[in-house]
């Protein structure tokens, strides 16, 4: 059987709490449709304002996150961000800097809507990581 070599390693998605609930099968099929992106440290990889162009995940490296001109949070392997952007098709809601070099995987938007409704373990698991970030939020400007 010859295999076609993926793009997102399967190990790098079986590490991102998002995607925990998926198996082998799943994990492999999503890391056929990443991908790859590297990002030198002090590059923009998303602009605050802007559109939103993909979801990405963190395989290696570290990001800052910043709204206006406030840090936000730090991101590393596992993470992933972009979302919000996908989902309501609006403006990206943070920027996000590499802090050292980056090595993302992602996905377009007609890429990971199809992905997410056909995998409801991950659509639930995105709902909770965006309630979880809007506490968050809500909790840093009280």
């Amino acid at each position: 059987m010859i295999r076609r070599e993926m793009s997102a390693p399967v190990e790098t998605l079986r590490n991102v709490p998002l995607f925990a609930e998926l198996d082998e099968r799943e994990l492999e099929q999503l890391a056929r449709q990443m991908h790859e992106r590297r990002f030198p440290e002090g590059a923009d990889v998303t602009s605050e304002g802007a559109g939103g162009a993909g979801f990405f995940v963190v395989a290696e490296g570290n990001a800052d996150v910043t709204v206006g001109s406030e840090h936000r949070a730090s991101l590393g392997p596992g993470d992933f961000f972009g979302e919000v952007a996908l989902i309501d098709t609006g403006i990206r809601t943070a920027s996000i800097t590499a802090a050292t070099d980056l090595l993302c995987y992602g996905l377009t938007p007609w890429e990971f809507r199809p992905f997410v409704e056909e995998h409801p373990k991950v659509a639930w698991a995105l709902l909770q990581t965006l309630a979880r970030r809007l506490r968050e939020a809500q909790s840093q400007s009280s």
